[in-house]
C-alpha cells in the first residue's frame, strides 16, 4: 500500500505530547539543545507532520508551557499529581471535551525521531477494529538474546492481531529449541510469534474518560506494564506491526549525545 493511500485511510484524530519538567535518569531533558533547539521542539514538530486535528502539549511546569509557547505549541496546564502520562493525557481530552469515539495519540515527549508513519499506522488499526478501545505499535525480534532481554517487552497477539499479553519474560517459549540453546544466542525463526512492542499509544477519548476508575492489575505490579491494566479489565488493544525498531528516544545524556552526533551527520 502507498504512502498517498494510507494517508486517505486516516480518520481525524489528536496527539498529545505529555511533557514532564523533571525526570529521575535526565532532569530537565525536554529542555535540552538537540541541533540549535529544545528535544520537545523536535517532538511537537514531528507530530505537526502526522496531519493531526490538533497538536497539544500537556504539562504542569512553568518552563515547559513557556518554552513551548515560544515555538508555537499550544498548551493545556495539568495537575502535578499525575502518575504517567496516560492520566494527563485524559485530563486534557476531558478539558478539551473531546468526544468519547475521537481518537487520541499519545506521542512522548522525549521521541524526537519517532517516525511518523507509527502514528498513522496505529491511528489506523484502532480505527478498523471497532472493538477495540486502543492500540499499539511492535515490531519483529530477530536475536534470541533481545527475546531474554527482560528490558524488552514482549507482546504476542492473537488471529485478529490483538494483544493477548505483554511481558517482560521471554515468551511464548519453544520448548525444544530453547532447550538446545543454552548460550542463548543466535537468530529467532522467521515465524517466532512474539513481537517486539514499541511504546506508542492511541487511545479512544471514551477509554481515557474511564481510565482514572480502572485499577491497578496484580499483573501490572509485578511486571511493571501499564498496558497489562487494559488487558486485564478486557479491554482489546490492538498491535500494528512496524518494518522495524525506531531511533531511541532520549532516556539519558548518553542517548542525547548518540542523538546529537547522527545529526551531525546528517
Amino acid at each position: 500500500m502507498t504512502d498517498s493511500a494510507k494517508m486517505s485511510e486516516l480518520p481525524d484524530f489528536h496527539i498529545v505530547i505529555p511533557a514532564r519538567y523533571a525526570s529521575q535518569r535526565f532532569p530537565q531533558k525536554l529542555m535540552a539543545d538537540l541541533g540549535g533547539k529544545p528535544v520537545l521542539q523536535w517532538v511537537y514538530e514531528l507530530a505537526l507532520k502526522a496531519g493531526a486535528q490538533s497538536v497539544t502539549v500537556a504539562t504542569d511546569h512553568e518552563i515547559i508551557e513557556k518554552a513551548a509557547l515560544a515555538f508555537g505549541a499550544p498548551v493545556v496546564m495539568t495537575r502535578d499529581d499525575h502518575e504517567n502520562g496516560t492520566e494527563r493525557l485524559a485530563e486534557v481530552a476531558a478539558k478539551m471535551g473531546w468526544k468519547g469515539d475521537e481518537i487520541v495519540v499519545n506521542v512522548q515527549g522525549d521521541e524526537p525521531f519517532l517516525p511518523v508513519k507509527l502514528i498513522h499506522s496505529s491511528v489506523i488499526a484502532l480505527s478498523q477494529d471497532e472493538e477495540a478501545e486502543m492500540a499499539t505499535v511492535a515490531c519483529v525480534i530477530d536475536q534470541v538474546e533481545d527475546f531474554f532481554n527482560p528490558n524488552v517487552v514482549k507482546v504476542v497477539c492473537d488471529e485478529k492481531q490483538r494483544a493477548l499479553y505483554f511481558s517482560r519474560a521471554p515468551m511464548p517459549w519453544d520448548r525444544d529449541g530453547f532447550a538446545n540453546n543454552v548460550n542463548r544466542t543466535g537468530l529467532l525463526p522467521a515465524d517466532f510469534p512474539a513481537l517486539r512492542h514499541i511504546g506508542l499509544y492511541v487511545y479512544r477519548a471514551s477509554l481515557l474518560a474511564r481510565y482514572a476508575d480502572l485499577p491497578m492489575s496484580p499483573l501490572e505490579r509485578w511486571e511493571k506494564l501499564e498496558q497489562l491494566r487494559f488487558l486485564h479489565q478486557g479491554i482489546k488493544v490492538q498491535v500494528a506491526l512496524a518494518d522495524g525498531l525506531p531511533t531511541h528516544g532520549v532516556d539519558t545524556l548518553d542517548d542525547l549525545e548518540k542523538l546529537r552526533y547522527q545529526l551531525s551527520l546528517a
